[in-house]
C-alpha cells in the first residue's frame, strides 16, 4: 500500500492517488460530489423515483475502493426505507489505517457507519442495519459467478486506460446478463467506445451531464 497517497479534492473530501497507475480513485475535482451524482442520483435515486413502489433492490458495485459509494447509498436509504441489499467487488481491500484516514464529511453516526461497512466479513452477508445487507468479495469480475439479478450497477472501475480488462464487450455482455429488466448501470465514464459496447451488448445507453469538471456521464439500461 506504499503507492497509495492521500489527496483533498476540491470540495474538502478525501481521494487517494495510486502512484503505481497514476490514478486517483475519485475524481479531483470533487470526490463527494462525483459520488453523489454519478451513483446516487443519477443512479439509486433515479432508479428510485421511477419504480416508487419498490420495496426491494439488489445493487452491483464494481470497485468497492473507499467504500464511498456504499457509505452513500446507505444514508440515502436511511430516509427512503427500501430493503437493500448491496453486493461489491474489490481484489484488493484497503487497510483500516487507510480508511481511518479519510474524509468524506460524515457526522458521528454516519462515520459508525462507514466504519463497519468497512470492517465486516468478506465473501458472506451482513447486516448494516436492518434494511441494508451488504456482501463484499475480494474478487475479480471474471471471477464473480452467481445466480442472481442486480436492478442497479454501479461500475467504478479505474479509467479505460488504467482498466482496459474491465472495458471490454465481454465484460460489460456479464453485467447486462447480471441487470434487471429495466435495471440500470451508471458510470462516471462517457468514452464513445465504451457508450457503443454498452449498446453492442443490448443496453439503451444515455449521456447525461457529468459531475463538476467532466461533461457527461453514461447511463445504462435494460430495456
Amino acid at each position: 500500500m506504499n503507492n497509495l497517497h492521500f489527496k483533498q479534492t476540491a470540495d474538502g473530501s478525501s481521494t487517494l492517488y495510486n502512484s503505481l497507475l497514476n490514478e486517483h480513485y475519485h475524481s479531483i475535482h470533487g470526490a463527494l460530489n462525483e459520488s453523489i451524482h454519478v451513483f446516487i442520483r443519477k443512479g439509486f435515486l433515479y432508479f428510485v423515483d421511477l419504480f416508487k413502489s419498490v420495496k426491494d433492490i439488489n445493487i452491483l458495485e464494481i470497485g468497492f475502493g473507499t467504500g464511498l459509494n456504499c457509505i452513500l447509498t446507505y444514508i440515502e436509504n436511511l430516509k427512503l426505507n427500501i430493503s437493500l441489499n448491496y453486493t461489491s467487488l474489490e481484489p484488493f481491500p484497503l487497510e483500516m489505517k487507510i480508511i481511518d484516514n479519510l474524509d468524506f464529511n460524515l457526522d458521528s453516526k454516519q462515520l459508525d457507519a462507514f466504519k463497519l461497512i468497512h470492517q465486516s466479513f468478506w465473501e458472506k452477508p451482513v447486516k448494516i442495519n436492518k434494511q441494508f445487507s451488504l456482501e463484499k468479495f475480494t474478487l475479480e469480475l471474471k471471477d464473480f459467478n452467481i445466480n442472481k439479478l442486480y436492478d442497479i450497477i454501479y461500475f467504478d472501475a479505474f479509467a479505460p486506460n488504467k482498466q482496459p480488462e474491465l472495458w471490454k464487450v465481454d465484460v460489460f455482455n456479464k453485467l447486462f446478463n447480471l441487470t434487471s429488466n429495466n435495471g440500470v448501470l451508471v458510470t462516471y465514464c462517457a468514452k464513445g467506445q465504451v457508450r457503443r459496447d454498452l449498446e453492442k451488448v443490448g443496453y439503451f445507453v444515455e449521456r447525461l451531464e457529468g459531475p463538476p469538471g467532466k461533461r457527461e456521464m453514461l447511463r445504462a439500461t435494460k430495456v
